[in-house]
């Protein structure tokens, strides 16, 4: 990667003009240099090749093959890996003194890994995988927390070839076997216990569910704690595969891949059938992480505004495509600051500044998380400010990163009015003009919208372009995104469907064991053939800023992970008293998200607490705790087309404001006299609302 040529820079900048010097390209403004990036995809993917030194031992013979989504190849004939990438930061002076990874955990246990140290324990745990039979192509499953062993993990498989794929502990046992059926793991690492919320949690009986659960799984590799009740046996010890040192460890190298050979599966729910199992290719996930971590979000080996170096923290469940995101800043050689626990402290003492005092030990600079933290945070009254004068330095922190929901304005606000006072407290005097993140520029806001589908940010942030409260900055290089109205016509100042109309290298290779691609087409391309329908309700603004609605179909969304209805079904009809039901998730740009659960009970049963407990819990314990509804309603029926399908849209639609007479079509229901019901819970709940 180039040299920084001047102090405070922003990542982007410096690309700009590395493009002038070696391509002989200069741009106007911003708009100038994304449309570029959009219509000439060649010089523009090939350029972030190039600035960013990628390496490989064969040659390519086109940068995209084909034009028509989704049937494009990137890069066809070139060799990647991500580990390998990941490792050219081992050498470089400023390894010595920024570490790979910090990690604390709720008991305030810090961990810190060298560069040096990351590479010995990948390869010592990949040298005995090996051992165990994993090889190039194999599916190795992990049920992990957020700790400096899982990266180890995913670095081990991504250096063998092998495929990741990884669930989170606080997701219930039905639903982790939802997901890792589908893809036929041969190994499975897990953790026999987590510390959350201020409680340890046994989760060894899960573990052991899991094997018995997964037929084809030859060995498991348990990450054993002190929080399980009993040893999982006939199992293989993390510790002891991951901390070898010997010659074979030593000659280890990651091996050279096709640029689309698999590197991991993420799940993305639709809201009929089994969790879609995503899979991403080394190379598309090598320069989308890359593009949109070093030149967007502006990270990189080191930020002058700290001598320690670019510290960056985006908190996420392992089960959130962030954790990814997160471990693709080791990629620009940036340290990663992790935290295993919960962002709010014990559940039955919920504090929101948790995280903050964490940031401000660790000394991170970008400080990420969902949405909804920002809001809970604001909620609960936290004051940065009071932080600050106790002693718990924020001033390190330069941009707060948001994703997973829209920010609504009043937060946005709020963290900009936090941190001119924790700014000013600690002494920094505003300079007139300053970059935002910038040495005497306000606090940066990076809000950035994407998906697990793609595991990128199609909109997001640029230092240089103006802050407006409610509103994303841009639209990200190299994604051709546009709002489209019914007609398919891309509009500006009015909200539409997000389509995106060229290739990017992270978009899907295919979904596992997907005949024909039939369910991946259905999922992005049935309503456009050959444009990407992303599910979301966008306004781009005239000046280029865009603004995200909420979902535009009815997938959950939920603090920033995903569900699909269908799993939330499964759960609640299981009951015995629940003989139908339908949920819908409210969110919508600038107020709280609000999901009601509907639903109908046996003949003479009325819903009552007691019942609703049960319901929470069959949630709980098969999804997790995340996916509880705001509400739950005893409805007359659930409304049905004549095919038998749950009208889950227009009862959104019917929720969000929309004229019945637009939003419900009778003649198309099997059962329309339930209608009249939901209509008068909408205008009922709009009128609460109203007071």
């Amino acid at each position: 990667m180039p040299q920084s040529p001047a102090p405070y820079e922003p990542q982007i900048l410096r690309y700009q003009r590395w493009l002038q010097a070696t391509r002989g390209l200069s741009f106007s403004d911003y708009d100038a240099l994304w449309r570029w990036s959009t219509t000439d995809l060649d010089a523009f993917w090939q350029s972030v090749w190039d600035y960013f030194d990628l390496q490989s031992p064969t040659p390519y013979h086109a940068v995209l093959e084909g034009t028509a989504m989704p049937h494009v190849r990137w890069f066809p004939g070139a060799q990647v890996n991500v580990a390998q990438q990941v490792f050219r930061h081992v050498a470089p002076a400023q390894a010595a003194a920024q570490p790979a990874i910090v990690v604390e955990d709720e008991l305030g246990r810090v961990r810190t890994v060298s560069w040096a140290d990351l590479q010995r324990q990948v390869a010592a745990l990949a040298v005995g995988l090996r051992a165990l039979g994993v090889q190039r192509g194999d599916r190795v499953a992990a049920y992990l927390p957020n700790r400096a062993e899982t990266v180890v993990a995913f670095l081990a498989c991504a250096s063998l070839g092998a495929i990741w794929s990884l669930c989170a502990p606080d997701m219930g046992t039905a639903a982790v076997l939802d997901r890792l059926r589908q893809i036929e793991p041969k190994l499975l690492i897990a953790a026999d216990g987590v510390h959350y919320g201020g409680r340890p949690l046994d989760r060894s009986a899960t573990v052991r569910e899991l094997r018995a659960g997964l037929p084809t799984l030859q060995h498991v590799v348990t990450l054993r704690t002190p929080y399980a009740a009993e040893r999982v046996c006939d199992t293989h010890d993390f510790a002891a595969l991951a901390d070898r040192d010997d010659a074979a460890v030593r000659a280890f190298e990651p091996e050279w891949l096709p640029f689309d050979h698999p590197l991991w599966i993420v799940y993305s729910s639709g809201t009929t059938g089994l969790p879609k199992p995503i899979v991403h290719g080394h190379g598309g996930i090598l320069l989308t992480m890359l593009a949109l971590t070093v030149l967007h979000n502006d990270i990189g080996p080191s930020v002058e505004a700290n001598s320690a170096g670019e510290r960056f923290h985006w908190y996420s469940s392992t089960g959130w495509v962030m954790w990814n995101a997160q471990v693709g800043g080791l990629l620009g050689g940036t340290t990663i600051v992790l935290y295993d626990g919960s962002p709010s402290g014990r559940k039955d003492e919920p504090d929101w500044s948790v995280l903050w005092r964490f940031a401000a030990r660790h000394r991170v600079t970008f400080f990420g998380a969902g949405a909804a933290f920002y809001a809970n945070a604001m909620k609960a009254g936290v004051d940065l400010a009071a932080l600050q004068a106790q002693g718990h330095d924020l001033s390190c922190i330069r941009a707060l990163g948001s994703t997973g929901s829209p920010l609504a304005p009043e937060v946005q606000r709020w963290g900009i009015a936090q941190f001119e006072r924790v700014y000013a407290l600690a002494g920094r005097a505003p300079v007139p003009g300053a970059l935002p993140g910038g040495p005497g520029g306000p606090l940066w806001w990076c809000n950035i919208s994407g998906g697990t589908d793609f595991c990128g940010a199609f909109i997001g942030g640029h230092r240089g372009l103006p802050q407006i409260p409610g509103q994303m900055q841009c639209r990200q290089l190299g994604c051709a995104v546009q709002a489209w109205d019914d007609d398919g016509r891309a509009v500006i100042g009015q909200v539409g469907e997000l389509v995106c109309v060229r290739p990017i290298p992270s978009m899907p290779l295919y979904f596992w064991n997907d005949v024909d691609n039939a369910r991946y087409l259905s999922s992005y391309f049935d309503a456009y053939p050959g444009v990407w329908r992303h599910g979301d309700w966008l306004e781009i603004r005239p000046d280029g800023g865009c603004i995200i609605y909420g979902r535009s179909d009815t997938t959950l969304n939920r603090h920033g992970l995903r569900m699909g209805t269908s799993e939330i079904y499964a759960a609640v009809e299981a009951l015995p008293e629940v003989l139908d039901s339908l949920v819908v998730d409210l969110e919508y740009l600038g107020r709280d998200s609000f999901m009601p659960l509907f639903v109908v009970l046996r003949a003479g049963l009325v819903l009552d607490e007691a019942l609703r407990e049960r319901i929470r819990a069959a949630i709980r314990s098969a999804l997790s705790p995340r996916f509880v509804p705001d509400a739950i309603v005893q409805a007359p029926a659930v409304p049905r087309t004549l095919s038998g399908k749950k009208q889950e849209l227009p009862i959104k639609k019917l929720l969000l404001g929309h004229d019945p007479r637009r939003v419900l079509n009778r003649d198309a229901m099997a059962n329309p006299e339930c209608l009249d019901w939901y209509i008068a819970y909408a205008q009922t709940r709009a009128a609460n609302a109203a007071q």
